[in-house]
């Protein structure tokens, strides 16, 4: 399979994740009904369309060890996307950080999941 063809469907896949999470995140732990389900959509996908490229192009031109390509690419994603997350939905910056943690961390590991199988 391509690698561009990869990075789309990753890239796919990662947006919906990620609004999920970000849905279930506001409606369910924080109990918001404050802002809107489309700006949460958009939120979503703005801040994973932002870095996911980053990590497919960019990132592994200058780390080749699958390790530290993980922990530098996942800890940019989180740290971008906390300010992403805070700039758009105008809440703290703990709340970004925890909602932009808990969206990658279990983007990270559905990934995992089906790479595996």
């Amino acid at each position: 399979m391509d690698y561009e063809f990869l990075f789309i469907k990753s890239l796919i896949l990662t947006i919906s994740i990620e609004m999920v999470v970000l849905i279930l995140f506001f409606r369910l732990i924080i109990k918001s009904e404050d802002i809107s389900i489309s700006r949460l959509i958009s939120t979503a996908f703005i801040a994973s369309f932002a870095t996911l490229p980053y990590l497919w192009f960019v990132l592994p031109t200058y780390i080749d060890q699958k390790i530290w390509y993980v922990i530098i690419g996942e800890s940019f994603a989180v740290l971008a996307e906390t300010f992403i997350i805070n700039a758009i939905l105008k809440i703290n910056v703990l709340k970004s950080f925890l909602i932009s943690l808990t969206c990658n961390l279990i983007s990270f590991l559905i990934g995992l999941i089906i790479n595996i199988q």
